[in-house]
C-alpha cells in the first residue's frame, strides 16, 4: 500500500515537470494553440496569388509547398523574397489531377515502381501505397527535400500529400526517419495516430505529435461550410493544433485543373479563402481565445541550433 502511494507521488511528480509543447513555446499547459495552414502551394499560379495574398493579409500563417508540382519555383521565388512567413514542404507521391501532372524529383528509373504507365506518379493514395516500393519512396522523398534546400529553401517542417506517408508503417517510418536526418518537424497529428494503431510505433518517440488536425471533409455541403468551421473553433481543445485550408481562385486556371474532380475543385477552394479571408472568422479566434503559432516557433524549440531566416 505505502509502495503504491510512494509510485503514485512519483508519477505525479514527474508528470508535473514534464513540459508539454505549449508550455515550451512559452504558453500556459491550457493554452489553446493554432496554426493556419494553406496546403498545396506550387500546384497553380491561381493557388500560388492566393497563398501570397493569404500570408500578407494575415489570413494564414504557414504553407507547405509540392516540390515536383509545375509552379514550385514561383513560390520558392516568393519565399526568398518573403522570409518573414512560414514555409514547409509538402511531400508527394501521388498527382491527382487529370489534367495537371507530376512525376517525381529523382531518376525515373530510381523510383519505377511510383510511376503508371505515363511516367507521372499515381493518382490515388491508394494506388501509390499499394505499387510503392519503400526505398524508391525514401529515393524520392529525399530528392525532394534536397531539391528545396539546393533552390535555398530552409523548410520549417515537413507534411504528406493526401497523407500517403501515413498509409503503411513502412511509409511512416521513412516519413520519421526523413525528419529526424534532416532536423526538420514533422506534421504528425495525435487524432491520425488514434485511427491507426499500426502507426503506434517505437519510432515516434523520437518526434512531437501535435494535439489535433482539422481539415473540412467531403461529406460537409456548401451551405454548411462556415458553421462547420465554426463548430470546430468553438469546440477546440487546449494544445497545439492545425487547421488546413485549400486556397485558390475560382478562376479559369482552377476550374481547368481540377475538371472532372468532384472535391476540392475551383469552387471548394474558393470557399475556403472566403472563409479564411473572413472577419467571422478572426472574431471566433478572437473570442475563443486562440493563439497563433507557426511551423517556424515549433522548429526553434525542437531543433533551437538550426537558423531559420526570420
Amino acid at each position: 500500500m505505502v509502495l503504491s502511494l510512494i509510485l503514485t507521488m512519483i508519477s505525479v511528480m514527474i508528470n508535473s515537470q514534464t513540459k508539454t509543447l505549449a508550455e515550451k513555446l512559452g504558453f500556459d499547459r491550457d493554452a489553446k494553440l493554432l496554426i493556419i495552414h494553406a496546403d498545396d502551394a506550387g500546384v497553380s499560379n491561381s493557388t500560388n496569388r492566393a497563398v501570397m495574398e493569404a500570408f500578407e493579409k494575415g489570413w494564414i500563417n504557414s504553407t507547405s509547398i509540392i516540390v515536383p508540382a509545375s509552379w514550385f519555383p514561383e513560390m520558392v521565388n516568393y519565399a526568398m523574397d518573403h522570409p518573414e512567413f512560414d514555409y514547409g514542404l509538402h511531400l508527394a507521391f501521388t498527382s491527382e489531377w487529370h489534367t495537371c501532372k507530376w512525376s517525381g524529383i529523382a531518376c525515373m528509373d530510381e523510383i519505377q515502381s511510383l510511376l503508371d504507365k505515363t511516367g507521372y506518379f499515381f493518382a490515388t493514395t491508394g494506388e501509390a501505397v499499394k505499387h510503392g516500393n519503400p526505398q524508391e519512396v525514401e529515393t524520392e522523398m529525399q530528392a525532394q527535400i534536397e531539391k528545396a534546400l539546393a533552390m535555398g529553401m530552409k523548410p520549417s517542417h515537413l507534411d504528406s500529400h493526401m497523407n500517403t506517408h501515413f498509409g503503411t508503417p513502412e511509409l511512416f517510418r521513412i516519413y520519421l526517419k526523413l525528419g529526424e536526418k534532416y532536423r526538420i518537424p514533422l506534421l504528425i497529428p495525435e487524432n491520425y495516430l488514434a485511427e491507426n494503431d499500426s502507426l503506434q510505433i517505437p519510432e515516434l518517440e523520437k518526434h512531437i505529435i501535435i494535439n489535433k488536425l482539422y481539415e473540412i471533409g467531403t461529406e460537409i455541403p456548401p451551405s454548411q461550410w462556415a458553421a462547420w468551421y465554426t463548430e470546430v473553433l468553438q469546440n477546440m481543445q487546449p494544445g497545439v493544433n492545425e487547421l488546413i485550408f485549400h486556397l485558390a481562385y475560382d478562376d479559369a486556371e482552377t476550374r481547368s485543373m481540377t475538371s472532372g474532380h468532384e472535391y476540392y475543385d475551383a469552387a471548394w477552394r474558393q470557399r475556403d479563402l472566403d472563409y479564411a479571408m473572413s472577419e467571422e472568422f478572426r472574431k471566433f479566434l478572437k473570442d475563443n481565445d486562440i493563439q497563433l503559432i507557426t511551423w517556424k516557433d515549433i522548429q526553434k524549440v525542437i531543433y533551437p541550433q538550426i537558423t531559420l531566416i526570420d
